[in-house]
């Protein structure tokens, strides 16, 4: 190595990168100077990752020895984050095998630390009385702990960050029921952690010294019931006021079903979730922190996790959260790997169509939009949603707009506001009228071939608690004639090229 070269950071694979906690986990550790190798069974699911170019991936299953034993060569810390959750029957056989198989590729190695993230148990109830997910979880960290490597298991309850199966099932069910009739669960004192932690935790656990190996409880700074977490979650969402009424008759089996009929989390994985959470898990010890100091203000407290697990909806990325667009910048935010039902409700109208004009002509159409232009459909029902929003307070139609053919980022239009503007290309707006919920248009010009171009359109609508779910289904009757319509005329308007161009900017001499 040439002196000048910086000196190289540990060798770290990661298990589980297409994962919630993987994928979030692969950025720390690149910050932190880690050379960082992921182990997937489908490789592509990473290409869309910010880091991919960063990474050494290869493809392998933590059930396969052979692809487990060549993805260790020249590791220095294995992080073990997967486990069979959702393979149904007989996923304690599974994560048996696999975490055998990774501690005996681990020892073979020569690696100095393996890493492993749990679930935190209730102390004084035998392991035989735990739900078969903390059973498993806690068997995988003894099998790890035993491998002769040393290991560091930390043992976490719910963690809150847009993404995680526990945090999506509390923010759909405290999101859509006003009043709930719940299991006896609600009463379980629980002791969530801010995602942040976690991945701060995992990171420093590569550090600790050899002669360290044992579990650790790793929690945040307050102790609550899953009731006490619904009735705080409502009030950082800037929801009503939630009635819960806990109902012992639920079991295990009748609380999962009764999650997938309210939230869109798989009944797989709901089911574990569910009997996991009849447990009281609160952590024991915090003796992690004498190895990996907590920084000031952390560990974070519950309603500022939930305030950073929410923050991209209510900062209005679109791009960010809901589709591959967008980098995500920070590890409460979503990722591309993150299952369809994670994030939060988001209901969209799209249109398409195919404009036989140029891309600039159309784009002309769109930066023209609203003001004296119109909203190119249905002028009776706009102005009927503009009087109806001054009537409840808001800003109707009144405001117009700044130029008559340009716009830019920050602009009023009429009762939307100009988010994102791509000249030629795009422009998003952000609804300011009064809404139960969150809202945005979207437009796009593409150019289609031969002087032809494309028009995509987006309407998107994040609901706010029982009653915007019941805003969108109430109005999308009409979405056909409103939305379908204004994207026809868009395509019109454009073909006969009935928009005057913007006058020409001369240029200074």
């Amino acid at each position: 190595m040439n002196a000048e070269d910086p000196p190289q950071g540990p060798r770290s694979l990661v298990t589980g990168a297409t994962g919630y906690i993987g994928g979030r986990l692969v950025p720390e550790l690149l910050t932190a100077g880690h050379r960082v190798r992921c182990l997937a069974r489908s490789p592509g699911k990473l290409r869309d990752q910010p880091w991919a170019g960063e990474v050494e991936v290869v493809r392998g299953d933590v059930t396969d020895q052979a692809s487990v034993a060549a993805a260790m060569e020249g590791v220095d810390v294995a992080y073990y984050l997967v486990h069979a959750l959702a393979s149904g029957r007989g996923f304690e056989d599974t994560d048996r095998r696999a975490a055998r198989i990774f501690a005996t590729a681990a020892r073979t190695a020569g690696v100095r630390r393996v890493v492993y993230l749990g679930g935190l148990t209730p102390a004084g109830i035998p392991e035989s009385e735990l739900s078969p997910h903390l059973r498993s979880r806690t068997e995988v960290g003894r099998i790890l702990l035993d491998s002769g490597v040393p290991t560091a298991v930390l043992r976490a309850a719910v963690i809150i960050g847009s993404g995680s199966a526990s945090f999506e099932m509390l923010r759909y069910l405290t999101e859509r029921l006003p009043v709930m009739v719940t299991p006896s669960w609600v009463h379980t004192r629980i002791q969530p952690i801010a995602v942040r932690d976690v991945l701060r935790t995992l990171v420093g656990c590569a550090e600790l010294p050899a002669e360290v190996s044992r579990v650790f409880d790793i929690g945040g700074p307050e102790v609550l019931t899953y009731r006490d977490m619904m009735l705080r979650y409502a009030r950082v969402a800037g929801l009503g006021r939630r009635i819960v009424v806990p109902v012992p008759l639920f079991t295990p089996g009748l609380s999962s079903h009764w999650v997938g009929l309210v939230t869109p989390v798989p009944a797989s994985i709901a089911r574990p979730l569910a009997e996991s959470l009849r447990h009281e898990v609160v952590c024991h010890e915090h003796d992690i922190a004498r190895y990996v100091p907590d920084p000031p203000g952390h560990p974070l407290g519950f309603d500022e996790a939930v305030r950073l697990a929410l923050l991209r909806v209510r900062d209005a990325q679109v791009t960010t959260r809901w589709s591959n667009a967008a980098v995500p910048g920070a590890p409460s935010d979503p990722l591309p790997t993150d299952p369809d039902w994670a994030g939060g409700s988001l209901y969209t109208d799209r249109r398409e169509l195919a404009v036989p004009a140029s891309a600039e002509a159309l784009w002309r159409v769109i930066e023209g939009i609203g003001g004296e232009n119109g909203w190119y459909s249905f002028p009776l029902a706009w102005a009927a949603r503009g009087w109806l929003d001054r009537l409840v307070g808001g800003v109707g139609l009144r405001r117009g707009r700044r130029d008559a053919h340009r716009l830019r980022v920050g602009d009023s239009l009429d009762f939307w506001r100009v988010e994102e503007i791509e000249p030629g290309r795009l422009l998003r707006l952000r609804a300011e009228m009064r809404l139960p919920g969150l809202a945005w248009l979207e437009m796009y010009a593409e150019p289609d071939g031969e002087g032809r171009s494309r028009y995509r359109q987006r309407a998107l609508f994040h609901p706010r608690g029982l009653f915007g779910h019941a805003y969108w289904w109430g109005v999308s009757p009409f979405h056909a004639v409103v939305f379908g319509g204004m994207a026809r005329n868009i395509a019109r308007a454009a073909a006969a090229h009935r928009v005057p161009s913007p006058p020409a900017v001369e240029s200074a001499p």
